[in-house]
């Protein structure tokens, strides 16, 4: 009987929810998550930005929730997450190449794959590596990407350090900084996750949105 109950609310656990996720894993459910986003292409749906912000809210002692995490661990949790999940996207895509992208057809994560190669183009190595990290998606592929393409391991290794510790480091404190000023603001948990979530699609769209346009300005330029 305990089994089931305790079988059932472990399926219960709502992996595209952050407090849902963080309420049945903790510290651990940090890692693992953005493992899995930056270091495994199956992982491009999970929530990462939304992760690390309300887990920065939950570290305050103004929260009115029964869950409250502490903050040293939840970064190092953060940072070892998305650090060893990049070096693992970047080793798969060393070994494997292309081919590996060519078997996932998702059509988000096709999208992913021309706006992660558009930035490696566009910026150089260094700054793209550093960009994608806010990129939903994005910083999914250009990991395997960068190591399919030949980014010499001590350069992505280098700025990935970069770029991740920007990114979860960031969005922690930046959810800490608001829950400590803002008395119990967990009760404003959801709108604040959908403020974040819209934040982050912005990059994503506005890259789409160029595409397109640089799409439609090369046809009027064949008819012309």
């Amino acid at each position: 009987m305990a089994a089931s109950i305790l079988a059932g609310s472990s399926l219960a656990v709502n992996v595209l929810d952050a407090q849902s996720l963080l309420s049945a894993f903790g510290v651990l459910g940090i890692a693992v998550v953005l493992f899995a986003e930056t270091g495994l292409l199956v992982g491009f749906f999970l929530p990462g930005d939304s992760l690390l912000f309300t887990a920065g809210l939950l570290c305050t002692s103004t929260s009115t929730g029964r869950l409250t995490l502490s903050l040293p661990l939840t970064l190092l949790a953060a940072a070892l997450g998305a650090l060893t999940g990049a070096e693992c996207g970047y080793l798969i895509g060393r070994k494997v190449g292309g081919a590996l992208l060519a078997r996932h057809r998702p059509e988000k994560l096709q999208r992913g794959a021309l706006r992660a190669e558009e930035l490696l183009d566009r910026y150089g190595h260094a700054k793209a590596i550093v960009l994608a990290r806010f990129v939903p998606v994005v910083r999914t592929v250009l990991n395997p990407m960068a190591g399919a393409l030949g980014v010499s391991a001590r350069t992505f290794t280098l700025w990935q350090v970069v770029g991740g510790l920007l990114w979860t480091q960031g969005l922690v404190l930046a959810g800490y900084a608001l829950g400590s000023s803002v008395p119990d603001v967990d009760r404003y948990l959801l709108p604040l996750i959908a403020v974040i979530v819209v934040i982050s699609l912005i990059p994503l769209g506005l890259e789409f949105k160029r595409a397109r346009a640089a799409r439609h300005t090369g046809k009027d330029g064949v008819h012309g």
